[in-house]
């Protein structure tokens, strides 16, 4: 080969490695941007260092066992007699692996029970936690309960099947940190903050329950649907001990301000007397170690409450609540 095609082959081959080569620079050169903005944007936030600070790694693993559960009471008169009830819904108790990078965050989870057939009511849980404003929404269909109910001095023991008890409710609440610089909601729930130092703040909410359930028996055949939405205030503190230990509790008692309600029993409607203060609270609690450099533990629950009507016609309050044990790490 003379030298001049010995040049036309190096450059058809330094050509051919370059073709090769550039989608994966490109690929490369794109991600390394959109890491650049992302690490930007994480670092970047409104907070005060000596209190809050954001974990120096970008990538954070972690573990959970969830498990959650809800009661229903009501209390009232009918036909001059006093009467109870109290229904829990089963327990639902899930494994989950979540995955986040700089923020950005994946889970996946499984319910063993779900799995065997021995868990069929549906739950579905949304959260976002943010340093001033931020949501969670609790869904759940429940057909499978427990509990009892008492009529003067008669008392029943009562275990529902899919058929009996159909209960489906809606759980919101939206929230606004005012002194979000220093008190850290996300460092209390989903740990992609560090509190440092004590702090609390004031905090406003709006709430918002809906609920449609059905009871049906060889003589009986109940329907209710309630829609209720509150406003209001409260409370939030990060208690900082020791280096490496955060207990958190908050409270946000919402009045309600709007409440469509719709009963009848076997066809007749029953009246659902205002009674203030009817509320919706919803309250949250966590506690968290950091073990080591980068490891950390802890515990956290969320708690709704509704309550409305007169114990002197009809009663009914509304509990739900899911808690969490986790373990991750830092990477």
């Amino acid at each position: 080969m003379t030298h001049k095609g010995c040049n036309i082959a190096l450059i058809v081959i330094i050509l051919l490695v370059g073709t090769l080569q550039s989608p994966a620079q490109n690929v490369y050169k794109f991600t390394e941007r959109i890491d650049s903005v992302l690490t930007v944007k994480y670092f970047n936030v409104d907070i005060d260092t000596n209190y809050v600070i954001r974990p120096s790694t970008k990538w954070t693993l972690k573990g959970r066992l969830n498990v959650s559960g809800a009661i229903i009471k009501t209390e009232g008169q009918k036909n001059g007699n006093h009467y109870e009830s109290e229904l829990k819904a089963d327990y639902k108790s899930t494994l989950s692996v979540g995955v986040s990078y700089l923020g950005l965050t994946v889970n996946i989870s499984f319910n063993p029970a779900k799995l065997l057939g021995k868990y069929r009511d549906f739950e579905l849980f949304i959260q976002s936690y943010k340093p001033r404003i931020g949501f969670d929404i609790s869904y759940q269909d429940a057909h499978n309960f427990q509990g009892w109910y008492k009529v003067g001095n008669a008392h029943y023991e009562i275990i529902t099947n899919n058929d009996m008890f159909k209960l489906r409710t809606l759980n919101a609440n939206i929230y606004y940190v005012f002194n979000n610089r220093r008190f850290s909601y996300p460092a209390a729930l989903v740990h992609n903050y560090i509190q440092r130092r004590s702090a609390g703040s004031f905090i406003i909410a709006v709430s918002g329950q809906g609920q449609h359930g059905n009871v049906k028996s060889d003589t009986t055949n109940t329907d209710f649907k309630m829609t209720n939405i509150g406003i209001g205030a409260g409370y939030g503190y990060n208690y900082v001990p020791a280096n490496g230990w955060l207990f958190h509790l908050s409270a946000l008692p919402t009045f309600i301000v709007y409440s469509n309600t719709s009963i009848t029993f076997d066809n007749t409607g029953i009246p659902l007397k205002y009674l203030f203060p009817e509320v919706i609270i919803t309250a949250r609690g966590a506690i968290v170690k950091q073990i080591g450099r980068n490891k950390f533990a802890g515990f956290s629950m969320v708690y709704y409450f509704t309550n409305i009507g007169d114990k002197s016609h009809l009663y009914i309050d509304n509990q739900k609540w899911l808690a969490r044990i986790y373990f991750g790490f830092r990477l």
